[in-house]
């Protein structure tokens, strides 16, 4: 399939994927692309696409996820499928919730607005925990799509069994009403025995050097709480059993409404997208796992000066994005080759007003892949990033 042009800044190529196909996700050669009627799978770095299966739903899918023995896990709206053999066949799947009995969507209001039950906006969300893959994500939901309970959800055998690792609490403002979003009438969603109340996940993340997950929400400031919490938790494979712990709420202005949490040799990053009343506490931000509680404590890398909520790492390169409506940039990038020592922001203008987000870690050929999108959140382009030696 032939390929977009390449252009290029100081720090890195770039490329939009081929027209006509989404390119939802990637690992190592392989990739998982979509059209509007269609599922496909490559094998060499999105070039071909020996594996297609027709899904009349393919231009609602919201999340995806290759696993390491060739599943292929992904979901629309409010539904999740499992594909175990190259995409000849795929089942439903059906999540099961806390107690262990199946945890089944609600009924929307419009049918059109099922919710955001499994879109996230990580691009890596499975991890090997001492020999197990693990796939752990969170829901970014009710912005448009409908309004959606907020999870946690993970699987430990490749997909066929999912279940939830954690259920906030109902929050009155994000009821479903039949709006994107949902408001402060309708019908309540999510766990009523939890008090933790949020609007959405911004990252699940997992630390290999304290064996511990940690999860950051969104996003406002609410009449006697907060949206924005840190958990961390921690999983015991023989006993299926989850332990989650709020170690940190705070107001919509500081470092902790946050993504892109990442883990090099022990150290913790994130990005924060820190809006509201002024001052903001904006930056790419490091410290110990332990003194994350403890802003004194806290290395600020870099601060683009803008809301900035998506970031990976990988190989010494932090590769990060603006919030297109809220960034005098087009289309911001925000980029270091060298382990966080400089840094560049590039706008790739010709692009249009695209927000940045869900970067996979780079496939085969060196090219990390991220979804560009309109305003906010809505679907827009794919696009391949290669970064240069620095």
């Amino acid at each position: 399939m032939p390929q977009t042009h390449i252009g290029e800044t100081e720090h890195f190529w770039y490329r939009l994927a081929p027209e006509g196909i989404y390119v939802d996700s990637q690992r190592d050669n392989r990739a998982f692309a979509h059209t509007d009627d269609e599922i496909l799978l490559s094998e060499d770095n999105s070039h071909t696409w020996p594996y297609r299966l027709a899904f009349p739903e393919a231009r609602n899918i919201t999340f995806s996820c290759l696993l390491g023995n060739g599943n292929v896990l992904f979901a629309t709206g409010a539904d999740l499928y499992l594909s175990t053999d190259n995409l000849r066949t795929y089942d439903r799947v059906t999540v099961q919730g806390l107690d262990g009995s199946d945890y089944l969507p609600h009924t929307p209001q419009d049918p059109s607005r099922p919710g955001w039950y499994f879109h996230t906006l990580p691009g890596t969300n499975s991890w090997d925990v001492n020999g197990t893959e693990i796939v752990a994500w969170g829901n970014y939901c009710n912005v448009v799509g409908g309004a959606a309970p907020v999870n946690i959800y993970y699987s430990t055998d490749g997909g066929q069994t999912v279940k939830l690792a954690y259920a906030f609490g109902q929050n009155p403002f994000t009821r479903d009403n039949g709006s994107p979003g949902g408001g402060p009438e309708g019908t309540l969603l999510g766990n009523p025995d939890n008090p933790v109340r949020c609007r959405h996940l911004h990252t699940v993340a997992y630390n290999p050097w304290e064996d511990a997950f940690y999860a950051c929400t969104g996003d406002g400031d609410r009449d006697g709480y907060f949206e924005c919490h840190w958990l961390r938790g921690t999983y015991d494979l023989a006993a299926d059993r989850w332990d989650w712990q709020v170690i940190i709420s705070d107001h919509l202005n500081s470092r902790y409404k946050a993504g892109g949490i990442s883990f090099v040799d022990g150290k913790m990053y994130w990005i924060s997208d820190s809006n509201g009343p002024e001052p903001y506490d904006r930056g790419v931000f490091c410290c110990a796992p332990e003194d994350i509680g403890n802003p004194d404590k806290h290395t600020r890398l870099f601060n683009p000066g803008v809301e900035s909520g998506a970031m990976i790492v990988q190989d010494g390169v932090f590769l990060a994005s603006h919030c297109a409506p809220a960034s005098p940039m087009d289309c911001g990038f925000i980029v270091s080759l060298d382990g966080g020592e400089t840094w560049a922001q590039h706008d790739l203008k010709e692009l249009g007003k695209r927000s940045p987000t869900r970067f996979h870690e780079k496939n085969g050929e060196g090219w990390f892949r991220v979804d560009l999108r309109t305003g906010w959140v809505d679907f827009g382009e794919a696009l391949f990033i290669k970064p240069k030696e620095a």
